[in-house]
């Protein structure tokens, strides 16, 4: 595995696209901080995903991860480990090549999936609180 902290440079990259899996239309929940996080941080794209939702403030929200328009750089997984499990196996088939697995989110099945079809990812770590660390709550203006 590699380092962590290379690896969260790494996924941390605002010109990367993510997708927010558990993304929730509910602002007390991770599923919806973790999304705008990444909205106002100016990732290149955010996607929500989440099959019980259709919009969170006005935005689209897929049902899944074969549904986007394009395979995201980065998996955001904030839900079950029973979920993570069935989105990473979604993953292998659509070419993800990095996941983050948020507190609570993975599990060893899920990680062994990773390994196994040479995805790196990253757990134990909170993907918002790691890019607030590095500055990336800052707004990236663009011209």
């Amino acid at each position: 595995m590699e380092d962590l902290k290379l690896l969260v440079d790494e996924f941390l990259n605002r010109s990367f696209s993510v997708a927010v899996v558990g993304a929730s239309t509910n602002p007390e929940k991770w599923g919806y901080k973790l999304y705008k996080f990444f909205k106002e941080a100016g990732f290149r794209k955010v996607y929500a995903v989440n099959p019980n939702a259709e919009e969170i403030d006005g935005d689209k929200v897929y049902p899944s991860i074969s549904s986007l328009p394009e395979v995201p750089d980065v998996v955001d997984l904030v839900v079950r480990p029973e979920v993570s499990e069935k989105v990473v196996e979604e993953c292998i088939k659509v070419g993800v090549r990095r996941i983050w697995f948020q507190p609570g989110s993975d599990s060893e099945k899920a990680v062994e999936l990773c390994k196994r079809a040479g995805i790196k990812f990253v757990r134990g770590a909170c993907m918002m609180e790691e890019g607030r660390k590095k500055g990336i709550d800052k707004p990236v203006f663009r011209a």
